[in-house]
């Protein structure tokens, strides 16, 4: 445990020293994001500050756990997921061209091991080999978790705090499953997150980007693979989808959405959760804080179910848990609209 401290201690340490650094040079590069339509920030704001997460995360796996063929796909994975997250940043890529180099960084952690091979059967005893199934389901995996983080990261702290919560959630039931290559990455990202966080929970001074919010997709999961790949395959998958339960549920509804209203699929909107907390009277700290406490719960089922087992009722209930959430909200919302709009017609009788 205290090597697990050490690896924590050293990443917080690297990403909070560096962190201000990288947002001096970017201010002093006019690296800057502008605010529009899609934002809630009023200023322009500094960007690059996930390449402080992904230099502490770098240097803190290459010092403590080596770089060995384990680690190199991963590294690379997330150098490439950081390069196109800076020039997305930068730029603004397309989405063709940023799910092509999405998918290319999946390939090449593919090609260095990191494949989901089997799930455990959530209906019986047994596993369920994939075979050559494993390869496009490892990158639907590592894609969606890419954009889900992605989609996420709309307030200040939010997308960092999260992962945070994941990152330690998958810390513990790797290192209770005595997987300590999984649990060393885990750590060291969670370190590498928490030592942004003080500089982009609200009133934020540096924004991650792209480049930050795609890493830490990335990176949890790929860590979730590799603890896949050295045990229970279904409860190292199912730790980051119950605890990221909120955003992933939000994406789909997001997706689902937009196709009803006739809009692509890919174009960012308002109407996030964390949108729709604001409009309902949250403060833009409250409701950050908020979803980190249904995460932190989520986080502690996920755990608690993976020292259990992980079965189908597991997932309803999680399932049925978000929803009950998610609809609450949208209710809320709708009876404040409501109360909006017959507050305007009175005062307009007056």
């Amino acid at each position: 445990m205290t090597a697990y401290v050490r690896i924590f201690i050293e990443a917080s340490i690297i990403s909070l020293l560096l962190t201000p650094i990288i947002r001096e040079g970017a201010i002093r590069a006019g690296l800057v994001y502008m605010p529009n339509s899609r934002t809630v920030h009023d200023h322009p704001m500094p960007i690059m500050g996930g390449l402080a997460i992904f230099i502490a995360f770098l240097f803190t796996v290459l010092h403590h756990v080596g770089l060995g063929y384990d680690t190199l796909g991963l590294l690379l994975g997330a150098l490439i997921v950081v390069c196109i997250g800076i020039w997305d940043d930068i730029r603004e890529l397309r989405p063709l061209p940023k799910l092509i180099g999405q998918i290319l960084a999946a390939l090449v952690a593919i090609k260095f091991g990191v494949q989901i091979e089997f799930i455990t059967n959530p209906f019986g005893p047994g596993m369920l080999y994939l075979g050559f199934w494993g390869i496009p389901l490892t990158i639907l995996w590592i894609v969606g978790m890419v954009n889900v983080v992605n989609f996420l990261d709309g307030l200040d702290g939010l997308a960092a705090g999260v992962s945070i919560i994941a990152a330690f959630a998958l810390f513990a039931v790797a290192s209770s499953r005595g997987q300590v290559f999984a649990a060393m990455l885990a750590i060291a990202l969670a370190g590498s997150a928490l030592g942004f966080l003080p500089y982009n929970f609200n009133p934020a001074s540096i924004f991650m980007g792209d480049a930050g919010a795609m890493l830490l997709g990335f990176t949890l999961a790929v860590i979730s693979v590799e603890g896949a790949l050295k045990g229970a395959a279904t409860i190292a998958l199912a730790v980051p989808v119950f605890t990221l339960g909120v955003p992933i549920f939000d994406t789909a509804f997001s997706i689902v959405r937009r196709v009803h209203n006739g809009t692509p699929f890919y174009q960012a909107d308002k109407e996030h959760i964390h949108h729709r907390l604001l409009n309902n009277g949250f403060s833009h700290r409250g409701a950050v804080v908020f979803i980190y406490a249904i995460t932190g719960c989520l986080g502690i089922i996920a755990t608690l179910m993976a020292k259990c087992g992980v079965t189908l009722t597991g997932y309803v209930l999680v399932a049925l848990f978000l929803s009950v959430i998610l609809v609450s909200i949208r209710k809320v919302r709708g009876v404040r609209s409501h109360d909006k709009q017959r507050g305007d017609i009175e005062a307009q009788h007056r």
